[in-house]
Parts: structure tokens; C-alpha cells; sequence
């Protein structure tokens, strides 16, 4: 049996972490629709037909464009059938001391010069008279201006400025399930699972549905969410709480349309980054897609009620929401506790999503694990058996490092916050902070976070991510002092020059995002039209495509 060559992963669940691990195998790896390959896996999803989706924060990293473009998806199919708009970083209101123009971004895009000049000592003793993510970013005004980060003409999937999206996630598990199963050759079954039949050495043979169907596979990947159905339920794994460290394990969550919420605005308005504001007990989310806002407020417990924090939130919106408004407004309440698997990959069972990690519920981080987990999957893919117990070892270590590292980052902007609330002192108390992360903290008093600091490849944050926080937050660094005619320094002052004059050229060439999105939908009208007539009246040959 250890020399028998793994041909049929099957994986557990649907959504967005199960449609996506679906997909990528199957783009990388899978018998495509209309193709044979002896060497291609067969792929099986199974999920329950009434379980839904908890993904409420709907958003992505940049790595979801490569993704999709890997997996097949035209760009604007995906913006147009999930309702997507284009995210360019985050916003942080009221993050360090609630006090006015108390805000900062965190762009996609990594300063100019980054990887050539030392960017934070050029800023603090030449240009700390604006903020740090502004110094060597054009993107923090890109995103108040609330232009897009490429223009109608620029190819799909290429940019101008470095952006992942926002999305109705129910709507991007729908498109995924569609296209993997009509062209990427994904099995699919809908059905409970009412048992699981094991080998003599542990692993998993089968899955007993309770229609009395039984579906092999020799490997099983759990994306069963928080119901962990194989690496819980069947195999146990312990779950590593981080509520010591992060409190956070409560979220409410609304969905508010265009046209009513923000009444200073334009209803037109669609925002580029995820604005994140800080409140007595946590924080709010708010998310812009095409079509309306996802806004939420993720807190504790220790310090907010489900009835108090649901009157947060509602006080939040009322701001800019009229009171009839509010009462038409649908609530959903969350529980959950922060951790993660102690173990990912058991016998040939791999939790992915949910069922592996949790932090707070927004989709951007977990999404990208599950884009890291599958394509470490995909590039090490296990011919046997006895090769899978090697790469399953490697599996565990990895993803063990990178939860580390995503509870040291989100941990990261709370403890520099100087808010007195009883929740924010809480967050930055001494025996709250990991030592992985008090060390670094000790360490960038003296230099600033660079690729020393992070030395895994593919790392989950780049050096780069870690200084928009820092001097967002208002850390400080020492270092010596630069000499005003070296080359550095030189170099320093063209580039800013530069990036003066690529700033008025981008303000004045980048449409708003809602009018490329309006451009774009119509390209996908004008396309599907245009197909469809071509079926009635046979082939033609002047199609206007997407670009």
C-alpha cells in the first residue's frame, strides 16, 4: 500500500476554502475537461447541501489575482458575478489614540526604493513631515481620491498599483463551483457524511454518505470549516487557543445597501481600502462591494456583551445611516475562539480554512493560507504513500511557523495603541505579547523591520508590512543620522521628485473605481451579447473582447 501512487483527493466541504483548493488542484494537477492524462488526480468535493458559508469579511490579498488567473477565471467574470470591487490595502482609524486625524494605511503596494534605500531613516530625518506610508507610496493618495489601481485598457489581472478585492463570498463560491465542475473536470457530490472507515494504520479509506454512498480517496483534504468533520470529529486534533494573546472571539455583522449609508457621500462612492476603526471593545470593519457595504464590529467578550456590541455597531452606523434605516437592518451574531490546529496534515487527512485556523473573521489572511497550504500541496504533491509521511512532516512545521507569524502581525497593531480603555490595555498587557514578538519590538528600536527579521521564504507578511504598522502606530526607531550628500540620500530626494510627478500623472489618468467597474461590466454585456448572437447567426469574426 505505501507504494501505491495517490490518484483521488477528495476534500471535505465546499465555500471559498473548499472550491479554491478544488480548483487549484485541478488547474495544476487534474484530468481538465476534454483532456486524458494516466498521471492527472481525480478530485472529488463532497458538502453538505444546507451548511452555510460564516465568510463575512470578504476580502483578499493581492495572491487571490494569481489565483484566479491560475485557475481560469477571467477577471471580469469574477468582478462582475461577485459583485467585487478592488481593495488596495487597509485603513486604520482611531487604531492609536481616538484622537482627530488619528489614521493610517497599510497599501498593497511596497515603497518605492524598498529594496535599495533605507526607507524608514530617509523618511524620518527628511520627510517626516507626512506620513509614513506616504512618503514612498503613491497608493495612500491613490486611495483617498478613490481611484482604481489600473486603468479600463490595463490587461486583466496587471495593475498599476498592487490590489486584491473585496467580494460577496456566497457569490465566489458559487463561480468556483460552476467552473471547476464544467471546466476543470471537479466531481461533486452534496451529501451528509455519516461515516468515516479507516485503514489499519489509521489513514482514511472512505467516506460513508447517508444516502449509503461511499466515496474513496487516498488523500483527504477537511474544509469543513469550524464543524472540523476529519481532523476533528474523526482524528481529534487539539486545537491551539490563542485567546491569551488575541481576545478578540466575538464579531456582529451587517449588511448595509448604497444610497443609505454615508449620506455625505456619493452613493457612488465605492472605497479602495478595508476601513478598520477602532471602538471601545474592538473594532469595525467596513467593506465596500458594488452593490453594498459589508460593516461589522469584531470584540471580546470580556468587555462587550452580544447586546452592547450589536449597540456599538448600530451607533457606529447611525452616523451616517438614518433611524428607519437602521431598523430594517439584519444582524448576525459569531462566536468563535482564536487558534489553530496543533497538527494540519494526520495520517492522509489535511485541514485547510477553518478547519485548520481561525483568528478574526475577516477572509483576507485565511484565504491566503489556504492559497499557500494547496499550493505547497500541489508543488509536493505526494506519489505514495511513504512519500507522504515526509511531506506531511515539512507540511506541519511550515504552517505552524506561518500561524506564528499571522498572530504575531495582528497582535502587532494592537500593542502599540495608546487608547486607555479598560480592552486596549488589556491587549497591550506584558503577558499578552508572544516573546517571538517582544523580541522583535526590542530589536526595532534600534533598526528597522527588514528581510533579516523574516528569513522563511515565502514569508506571510514581507519586512515591508511590518514598518506600514509600525510608524502608522507611531513607533520610533533610532538609527544614525544620514549624510546629506551621500548617495543614498541623493538618490532619496530624485525619487521623491519622481514620485511628485507620477502622482499628478496617476490622479489625473486613474478612473474611480466605480466607473472601471461600470466599464467593465459593460464589456462583459456587450461580450455576452455578442455570443449569444453568434449562436443564432453562426460564426463572425469582429467579437470586442474584455481589454
Amino acid at each position: 500500500m505505501s507504494n501505491q501512487p495517490i490518484k483521488h483527493v477528495v476534500i471535505v466541504g465546499g465555500g471559498t476554502a473548499g472550491w479554491l483548493c478544488a480548483g487549484v488542484l485541478a488547474a495544476r494537477l487534474g484530468n481538465r475537461i476534454g483532456n486524458s492524462d494516466e498521471s492527472a488526480i481525480n478530485i472529488t468535493l463532497v458538502e453538505s447541501p444546507n451548511v452555510p458559508s460564516i465568510g463575512v469579511g470578504e476580502g483578499s490579498w493581492p495572491s487571490l489575482r494569481d489565483t484566479l488567473q491560475e485557475i481560469g477565471i477571467k477577471e471580469a467574470e469574477f468582478l462582475t458575478c461577485c459583485n467585487a470591487s478592488f481593495k488596495q490595502g487597509s485603513t486604520f482609524a482611531s487604531w492609536r489614540n481616538g484622537q482627530q486625524n488619528d489614521n493610517y494605511q497599510h497599501p498593497f503596494t511596497t515603497p518605492t526604493g524598498y529594496t535599495e534605500l533605507d526607507i524608514h531613516r530617509c523618511w524620518q530625518q527628511f520627510f517626516s513631515n507626512e506620513s509614513f506610508e506616504q512618503s514612498f507610496c503613491l497608493q495612500p493618495d491613490i486611495c483617498h481620491a478613490g481611484l482604481a489601481p489600473k486603468q479600463n485598457s490595463t490587461p486583466e489581472y496587471a495593475y498599476v498599483l498592487n490590489y486584491g478585492y473585496h467580494f460577496d463570498a456566497s457569490a465566489l463560491a458559487t463561480l468556483l463551483t460552476n467552473h471547476c465542475k464544467t471546466s476543470l473536470g471537479v466531481k461533486h457530490t452534496q451529501a451528509h457524511i455519516a461515516n468515516v472507515v479507516t485503514q489499519d494504520n489509521g489513514d482514511i479509506e472512505s467516506l460513508v454518505t447517508e444516502n449509503g454512498d461511499t466515496i474513496k480517496g487516498d488523500l483527504f483534504i477537511d474544509c469543513s470549516g469550524q464543524q472540523g468533520l476529519l481532523i476533528d470529529k474523526h482524528y481529534h486534533v487539539p486545537w491551539h487557543s490563542v485567546s491569551s494573546v488575541l481576545l478578540n472571539n466575538r464579531a456582529v455583522a451587517v449588511q448595509v445597501p448604497y444610497g443609505s449609508i454615508d449620506l455625505s457621500a456619493s452613493a457612488d462612492t465605492i472605497a479602495s481600502t478595508t476601513i478598520a476603526t477602532a471602538q471601545t471593545c474592538g473594532w469595525t470593519w467596513d467593506i465596500g462591494l458594488q452593490h453594498r457595504r459589508g460593516v461589522g464590529l469584531v470584540y471580546a467578550s470580556d468587555y462587550a456583551s452580544e447586546e452592547n456590541a450589536e449597540s456599538i455597531l448600530r451607533e457606529h452606523l447611525a452616523k451616517r445611516l438614518p433611524q428607519s434605516e437602521l431598523e430594517n437592518l439584519t444582524y448576525r451574531h459569531l462566536q468563535f475562539d482564536p487558534g489553530y490546529r496543533k497538527q494540519f496534515w494526520v495520517n492522509n487527512c489535511i485541514g485547510m480554512g477553518m478547519s485548520a485556523g481561525f483568528i478574526e473573521p475577516l477572509e483576507a489572511s485565511a484565504i491566503a493560507m489556504v492559497e499557500l497550504g494547496i499550493r505547497m500541496l500541489c508543488d509536493q504533491f505526494p506519489q505514495n504513500r511513504q512519500h507522504m509521511s515526509h511531506v506531511a512532516s515539512r507540511y506541519n512545521q511550515r504552517f505552524t511557523y506561518r500561524w506564528e507569524r499571522v498572530i504575531d502581525f495582528l497582535k502587532l497593531h494592537y500593542v502599540l495603541s495608546e487608547r486607555e480603555e479598560p480592552y486596549w490595555l488589556a491587549q497591550r498587557s506584558e503577558s499578552s505579547i508572544p516573546d517571538s514578538l517582544n523580541a522583535l519590538l526590542d530589536l526595532w528600536q534600534y533598526q528597522a523591520p527588514s528581510r533579516y527579521d523574516l528569513i522563511e521564504n515565502e514569508e506571510i507578511f514581507p519586512s515591508a508590512s511590518y514598518q506600514y504598522i509600525l510608524y502608522g502606530m507611531g513607533f520610533h526607531t533610532t538609527g544614525r543620522q544620514l549624510d546629506k550628500n551621500s548617495n543614498m540620500v541623493k538618490k532619496a530626494f530624485a525619487l521623491k521628485q519622481s514620485l511628485q510627478k507620477g502622482k499628478r500623472q496617476l490622479l489625473a489618468g486613474l478612473p474611480t473605481n466605480r466607473d472601471l467597474l461600470t466599464a467593465i461590466s459593460h464589456c462583459v454585456e456587450k461580450e455576452t451579447t455578442t455570443n449569444d448572437n453568434d449562436k443564432k447567426e453562426g460564426p463572425r469574426h469582429d467579437v470586442i473582447g474584455f481589454r
